[in-house]
């Protein structure tokens, strides 16, 4: 029997198992349901599975939720794009010292963090480094050894790009925009994970973990909710894996971060700037070891960034959208939890169906940022609406900072 909390819809299945959903108010679509409830059948959840607003149907496991486990790892619950976050700075810069034209200040950033993908990531991929700078390279070697010995157990996840990666943005909803707050001071924030790297652990690891469901005669409702026990050397091997992931996409988002405010102080299209407030870098697809409700466990968020009291986080909206600095309340029942964004109420395909290269630049009108048919995908419509998303998550988070992009880099 579904209910309606003050703050949350609780969903419950015959035996009464719950999933607590931050949804009021917002889209929350039949298919992710039912992903869900299929999530929460598994024996070794604790307690319940928690769902933020921004949630959406996702590949493998939900976007926006909160799974805590004991004894196992789901690895579709994290997903391929290990680490995926956010990071934003303040400078001492103020809105009214932006040129009139912010052009040039996109194609600094542009010229400063490779973007996208093309060659089909081969030798001649502009979203990949050709030489990596030798700042990019010193960050490398603090990450090469866990890499080695990663590789080392499993071949296949070396086949592929790494240090050429490190630094770089990708594609996608991953971005690096300029904004402006509520007291007219300008950020830097950007939108980056752990690249091809991660995708290659992630991908490779859902499959052993499918293997590994075959081989113990489980059957599952969802083949890709297989899982990997506590104890097995996949999962020891996994939840390594995935720490240096993170790892490497948290440094990602630092190098770009520097790679952009060194290209903005370069460019001559700003007077010169510092930074004014400490970097906020926050995971939204990840494993941290936990402990909740009595128990030490395994929080896989999907889509959802850690809020406990005090915690600062960062809740992007989409390319014509308000963006959001929150400082967390520690909400229990959310996992000390918060939504990662605003969340997609339409898929890529169906956007690019149904809006036009017109409606994209309306949406978008007063951004410095791409207004091609590449992008279509990823216009404010195809979005749930950001207000409505941080009204049903009041008691998760509180507002620190309202932002308004002025410049959006996509790949």
């Amino acid at each position: 029997m579904d209910r309606m909390n003050a703050n949350y819809e609780v969903l419950s299945d015959e035996a009464g198992r719950p999933i607590k959903a931050w949804t009021v108010g917002v889209p929350f679509e039949d298919e992710a349901k039912k992903q869900l409830r299929n999530l929460r059948g598994l024996p070794f959840i604790h307690k319940w599975v928690a769902v933020m607003p921004d949630v959406h149907r996702g590949y493998g496991a939900t976007v926006g939720s909160v799974v805590p486990t004991v004894g196992a790892v789901v690895p579709a619950a994290v997903g391929v794009d290990i680490g995926c976050g956010m990071i934003a700075v303040r400078t001492t810069l103020r809105a009214d010292q932006l040129p009139d034209s912010l052009r040039g200040v996109r194609s600094a950033i542009e010229a400063a963090v490779p973007h996208g993908r093309t060659d089909n990531g081969g030798r001649n991929d502009r979203g990949a480094w050709k030489d990596s700078p030798a700042t990019h390279t010193a960050a490398w070697a603090r990450l090469a050894e866990g890499y080695q010995q990663i590789v080392a157990k499993h071949p296949r996840i070396g086949r592929g790009p790494e240090l050429a990666h490190l630094g770089t943005l990708g594609t996608g909803n991953h971005f690096i925009e300029l904004c402006v707050d509520e007291s007219d001071g300008v950020w830097l924030m950007l939108h980056s994970g752990s690249r091809g790297v991660g995708n290659r652990i992630g991908s490779h690891f859902i499959e052993l973990a499918k293997q590994d469901m075959e081989r113990f005669f489980i059957h599952l409702p969802d083949a890709d909710l297989a899982y990997l026990p506590e104890g097995t050397e996949h999962f020891h091997d996994y939840v390594f894996a995935v720490s240096w992931a993170q790892d490497f996409a948290a440094m990602n988002r630092e190098l770009m971060l520097h790679s952009a405010v060194q290209a903005l102080k370069a460019s001559g299209e700003l007077p010169p700037f510092e930074l004014s407030e400490s970097a906020v870098n926050c995971h939204h697809n990840y494993i941290s070891r936990e402990h909740h409700f009595g128990k030490n466990c395994f929080v896989t968020r999907k889509g959802a960034v850690r809020a406990r009291e005090g915690d600062m986080g960062i809740i992007p909206g989409s390319m014509g959208a308000r963006s959001y600095i929150v400082r967390g309340k520690g909400n229990a029942d959310a996992f000390h939890s918060c939504s990662h964004g605003a969340g997609r109420v339409m898929s890529r395909e169906a956007a690019k169906k149904r809006f036009t290269l017109e409606d994209h630049a309306k949406a978008t009108a007063g951004v410095e940022c791409r207004k091609d048919v590449d992008v279509i995908d990823e216009t404010p419509a195809a979005y749930k609406p950001i207000d409505a998303v941080m009204a049903a998550q009041a008691d998760l988070v509180e507002v620190v900072h309202t932002l308004k992009q002025v410049v959006c880099v996509k790949g």
